[in-house]
């Protein structure tokens, strides 16, 4: 069985002043409440045959499991004791604190390509401190934060109105009822904050950037673009999933047959909706290209790879075979990717939480088959220089190879 509870809190809710806080607190949850003492919310999770984790998103938090369906109580009553009363000690924080610190080293600076594009991009891409800054936050922010500040956090977001619990998995809806409601009923009430709209005005003119990796062995270009919002336009978003299909899954695709196998001069494309994914966000969000490329290549020649590229799906069209193989790409990559409780669970959660509609998980795949050769000529001419974002990664450290 699956169980996940979303947040409506992200680090696109941080203020400059607590930067990677959300990220932090994702991790203080963990750390005891009223009724399940520090250390046994894994222990009890483990110890019954499952797994769990959380993740900290741009507009909301999650915390799920998957386990036999027998624990299931015990997974209910836990989160709703998190949900209720968690608790804050200056020793848990300062714990968490050292740890979320030694993530940031160990994925971002200790780590080749460590988080290149997604904490690099939208602060070339984006102007607004909510939409700029990244999850991790960084060590001074994080140093500052006081169990004061995390009660304030608490009692502003983790607010059950501001909660979407999903149960998923072979159990009877009546069963689950009866157990949400006996262990979560009792949890009071407290405002709900407002949803923050995070949107701003459209770059005019390309912006650039230069990254130093010293952990890098090759350089990377990566490029980035403001995507439709998927509330107002569903049809181009769903056009932009499919052309990033077109463009870079699969050794047939435009820029992976013409970078890698007929000019050799990269050894990685990809392109994707959503700094995490496809539908993971609110809008604002992003369209990433990333290319891993030799060092003989510039970003601009890659640059003007992609805007050929562009250039001649905008005038001429996909071919039929090429919508044809992208629509189904892209919908089987959806397929495959939320086809186990550990994904699908969390993902019911996510599009629930953000755009009020879990069936979307089903639906979706479906619905790309509604775009056309039109639909992806039409995304296409919208992705021009002056609307986008260029990040240059270059190996080693500014004025010099370390």
């Amino acid at each position: 069985m699956g169980v996940s509870v979303h947040y409506g809190v992200g680090f696109r809710s941080e203020s400059p002043s607590r930067s990677g806080f959300a990220h932090l607190f994702e991790h203080l949850m963990f750390q005891g409440s009223a009724r399940i003492p520090r250390g046994d919310h894994f222990r009890l999770i483990q110890s019954a045959g499952g797994a769990i984790d959380g993740s900290t998103h741009q507009d909301y938090t999650v915390f799920h499991q998957v386990f036999p369906s027998n624990a299931l109580e015990r997974v209910l009553f836990m989160e709703a004791d998190r949900m209720r009363e968690p608790v804050f000690t200056v020793e848990s924080l300062r714990t968490q604190v050292d740890v979320v610190k030694e993530e940031i080293r160990l994925n971002l600076m200790n780590k080749p390509y460590g988080g290149f594009p997604w904490t690099v991009l939208p602060s070339v891409l984006f102007s607004e401190f909510h939409n700029t800054h990244n999850g991790y936050g960084d060590f001074s922010a994080l140093e500052k934060v006081s169990v004061a500040d995390c009660e304030e956090f608490f009692e502003t977001y983790y607010a059950p109105g501001n909660a979407v619990l999903t149960v998923a998995g072979d159990v009877q809806p009546c069963q689950v009822m009866e157990l949400v409601w006996r262990h979560f009923a009792d949890i009071p009430a407290r405002t709900v904050p407002a949803v923050s709209e995070s949107d701003e005005p459209a770059p005019r003119g390309m912006r650039t950037g230069v990254h130093h990796d010293r952990r890098a062995p090759l350089p990377a270009t990566a490029i980035g673009y403001r995507l439709p919002d998927p509330r107002t336009a569903p049809l181009r978003y769903l056009a932009h999933m499919v052309l990033c299909s077109l463009l870079s899954t699969g050794d047939s695709s435009r820029l992976r047959r013409r970078l890698i196998g007929r000019t050799g001069v990269a050894t990685d494309v990809s392109m994707g909706c959503g700094l995490f994914g496809a539908l993971d966000a609110r809008h604002p969000d992003l369209l990433l290209g990333v290319v891993v490329h030799s060092p003989g290549t510039s970003t601009d020649a890659v640059i003007a790879a992609l805007d050929e590229e562009l250039h001649s799906l905008a005038a001429e069209g996909p071919t039929p075979r090429e919508v044809d193989r992208a629509v189904a790409m892209t919908a089987a990559a959806r397929h495959r990717k939320f086809d186990s409780l550990a994904l699908r669970t969390p993902a019911l959660g996510t599009l629930e939480l953000l755009f009020g509609r879990a069936e979307l998980l089903d639906k979706l795949p479906g619905a790309l088959s509604s775009v056309d050769a039109v639909d992806l000529a039409t995304a296409a001419q919208g992705l021009i220089p002056d609307a986008r974002a260029v990040v240059q990664l270059v190996p080693g450290t500014p004025g010099g190879n370390e």
